[in-house]
């Protein structure tokens, strides 16, 4: 145990050590900060805002990856802080790749990349999605797979964004589609990729504890997302009103979902009050459907209607659906991320393809020019990009099952996964919380570990 115990601290240490190095040679050799927050030579079409715009959103998207989506990591009360120091692994490493790959499809002028607070701001989506996937996967995966995961998924994401925005010119300003619909079905195909029946027989650690350390990190993971996520999904949106219109309608959709999940869940389970998880669950998913939709609702009532559907929603997928999806198709979706990214990401989609229909100069008066250039210039007609809003959605899914299936089967590989006996002992070794039932230390103290990843 103890030479296994060495091995895998190593290989983790290791491989961050390759990482940092090689994305440290790379900003060396490519990256040069951006005198000009958008200089013309660039693609800033879908990124057009001036800094005093930008830099507020750049602090509140950081803000909202690393402490948000950290706590909504934090799940199992056995693996809770782990979690949270995994996710900031994860963000620490995405963040710089995603900045790499990103540069060379949206800021890279004169052999060089760009850097400041826009690109920043992309690349925490392109986080944001890893992250997310990462979600699927938690408490079976080790450390060294899941920043292989980041690794594999980065390019994959960053391609996909740039062929519907950039390629396509869908609009998609609080990421529906390529962060929620594309993070969530990656990390499903690959959880499916990775499943092991004989997890299966360990459900405690499949379903969210009732213990108190999960309330605690629901808590503060739902405060972070009402503060953060209006300000998170409005940061790419174009100027003037626009970005306000995407921060009211999200915080509706958020205020409806509520209500609908303390409607809802007491008729599901035996609560007379839904429990934090839930709540949380349900501000996600409120969140998530206005990724596409927030910057074309022209009404409020637009976004509580859609909020409080997905609120619905929410909670029926995770009495009926999850199990479905564990029993039938193989997949176990530790954090729920079908239910709180998925399917409200898909909703979202449907429902900008609704509203882009209704695009119209009588509609939007001037806000036609910045939501949808191209029919406001002649160059396309509202049924098409209604049609191409539509057809990014089985785009996407495409996209993400056969790069989720990629990385899994990368994942499999021996070297980096280890066998099942193997890989309980080397997440023992990572985790801060004994498991119920198991002897402490020789010395009645807690090993300390960098995760509780099972």
């Amino acid at each position: 145990m103890p030479e296994h115990t060495a091995a895998s601290r190593l290989r983790l240490s290791g491989l961050c050590f390759l990482l940092q190095t090689l994305i440290i040679l790379l900003f060396a050799v490519l990256a040069r900060y951006s005198p000009d927050p958008c200089p013309p030579q660039l693609n800033c079409s879908l990124r057009n805002q001036d800094l005093a715009f930008q830099q507020p959103r750049f602090q509140d998207a950081h803000a909202q990856v690393l402490l948000s989506f950290g706590l909504l990591l934090a799940l199992l009360s056995r693996s809770g802080p782990g979690s949270v120091a995994i996710s900031i692994l994860i963000t620490a490493f995405a963040i710089q790749w995603a900045l790499l790959l990103q540069g060379f499809f949206y800021f890279f002028l004169n052999g060089k990349i760009s850097v400041g607070a826009q690109s920043m701001v992309s690349a925490d989506f392109c986080t944001a999605a890893v992250l997310i996937s990462s979600g699927a996967v938690l408490g079976r995966v080790s450390p060294v797979q899941m920043l292989l995961l980041a690794l594999l998924e980065v390019p994959l994401c960053t391609l996909h964004e740039f062929i519907l925005l950039s390629l396509m010119g869908v609009r998609d300003s609080g990421r529906s589609l390529t962060v929620h619909t594309f993070g969530a079905y990656f990390g499903l195909m690959v959880s499916r990729v990775l499943y092991q029946p004989h997890k299966d027989r360990r459900k405690r650690e499949e379903q969210r504890d009732k213990g108190h350390q999960t309330d605690v990190f629901a808590v503060f993971g739902t405060i972070y997302l009402w503060i953060f996520w209006p300000s998170f999904s409005s940061s790419t949106t174009a100027h003037h009103d626009g970005d306000n219109w995407a921060v009211l309608n999200t915080y509706f959709s958020l205020v409806a979902s509520t209500v609908a999940t303390f409607i809802f869940s007491p008729l599901l389970y035996e609560e007379s009050t839904p429990r934090m998880v839930q709540i949380q669950d349900a501000t996600l998913a409120g969140t998530a459907v206005m990724g596409m939709a927030g910057e074309m609702l022209v009404t409020p009532f637009g976004a509580l209607i859609a909020g409080f559907l997905v609120g619905l929603i929410c909670p029926l997928g995770f009495r009926f659906f999850t199990p479905v999806l564990r029993s039938r198709l193989k997949i176990q979706d530790t954090c729920g991320v079908h239910n709180t990214h998925g399917l409200p990401g898909v909703l979202g989609a449907l429902l900008g393809t609704l509203l882009t229909l209704l695009a119209t100069a009588d509609t939007y008066g001037y806000r036609l020019e910045l939501v949808f250039p191209l029919v406001a210039q002649g160059s396309r007609t509202v049924p098409e990009q209604a049609l191409l809003q539509l057809g990014t959605l089985p785009l996407t899914l495409l996209l993400a099952a056969l790069g989720g299936c990629l990385t899994g089967a990368v994942l499999k590989i021996r070297v980096p996964r280890c066998s099942p006996d193997g890989q309980c002992k080397e997440n023992a070794a990572f985790r801060e919380v004994p498991e119920e039932g198991s002897e402490p230390s020789a010395n009645g103290k807690e090993e300390l570990g960098i995760s509780t990843l099972v």
